[in-house]
């Protein structure tokens, strides 16, 4: 019975953790950006892109975070500290499929 307690406190434990920043799947921008001039969308890659690096970094830090919270004290720290970037990322992601796939009627 203890033990079956356990592995469920550690299975709920690690549920809450934050994800690898490539494990974060898109979000679907559908044709968000098909009335973006071809610059303004080069442009708009090129910052998201840098705003996806910047996001990729606090992700991993985050998921470090969250496996020595797990690890010390059986809890992800950071994402109960809010500091989880997976929705911002998976965006960021939409946003540089849309406009890429805006870029190649260009």
């Amino acid at each position: 019975m203890k033990t079956i307690a356990i592995t469920l406190a550690a299975t709920l434990a690690l549920a809450g953790c934050a994800q690898s920043p490539d494990a974060i799947t898109p979000v679907s921008m559908g044709n968000a950006f098909a009335s973006v001039t071809c610059r303004q969308a080069q442009d708009d890659l090129s910052t998201e892109r840098q705003s996806l690096a910047t996001l990729s970094t606090q992700q991993t830090g985050a998921v470090i975070g969250d496996a020595i919270g797990v690890f010390m004290i059986g809890l992800p720290t950071s994402s109960l500290l809010g500091n989880d970037k997976g929705g911002l990322i998976a965006v960021s992601k939409g946003k540089i499929l849309a406009l890429e796939t805006r870029l190649t009627s260009c």
